[in-house]
């Protein structure tokens, strides 16, 4: 699965102009290391997500799927210093390096991760802090589950509140005319939801494998 549709050239291009710290930097390197690097995200879509939260003045922020914790650094870096985000995450192994790194970047007062099934901690969100309470959600995770995490992270988000989903291109998948994998088809749907759903105004960007950006009206 390309990590972008970009031209390689152009490509290129964008991230050399992409700003990362030198924690990122380090991340990104170890990261591209394991055999699951294609599931990282890179500097561009790192410093959009940056962009965002520090756009809305998010102060609660929710990640659902965190990997080696690259965009958790890039969201978490762009709260106040009493803020926070809760990563959603089910491998020790992975979020074992993402931990080191939020500690070595100064960010670990401002991340909880949280090492059970994304829908579980979501709920228990929703029942300990109620509907509105969050800001700014990033989801990258199984693309299966991608349409109840959109679900129950709309009621999560406050009204104006942002919602990014990444992979909505699928390396170009999703365009493909008939039957595809279950994650394929996963995302057709949600693709095709999100553009009709009148709670939300959506965009989807052709940054990396496709970002999705949901306002919350």
């Amino acid at each position: 699965m390309p990590r972008s549709l970009l031209p390689e050239a152009i490509e290129k291009y964008a991230l050399s102009l992409a700003r990362e710290s030198d924690v990122q930097a380090s991340l990104r390197e170890e990261t591209s290391r394991l055999p699951e690097a294609g599931m990282r995200i890179d500097a561009d879509q790192g410093a959009f997500l940056s962009l965002l939260v520090s756009a809305i003045g998010a102060r609660r922020a929710v990640e659902i799927g965190t990997f080696t914790g690259y965009s958790a650094i890039s969201i978490a870096s762009a709260l106040p210093a009493d803020g926070r985000l809760v990563c959603c995450d089910i491998s020790e192994e992975w979020t074992g390096i993402a931990k080191r790194y939020w500690k070595e970047a100064g960010l670990d007062t401002r991340i909880e991760l949280r090492l059970a099934p994304a829908l579980d901690t979501l709920n228990d969100l929703l029942a300990k802090d109620g509907e509105g309470s969050v800001d700014f959600v990033f989801i990258d995770a199984d693309k299966t589950g991608y349409d109840a995490y959109y679900e129950a992270c709309l009621k999560l988000l406050r009204r104006n509140g942002l919602i990014a989903i990444d992979n909505t291109l699928w390396g170009g998948a999703v365009a493909e005319e008939g039957k595809g994998d279950a994650d394929t088809e996963a995302l057709k749907a949600l693709n095709l939801k999100i553009a009709d759903d009148a709670r939300v105004e959506s965009s989807l960007l052709t940054i990396g494998d496709g970002v999705t950006l949901v306002r919350k009206k």
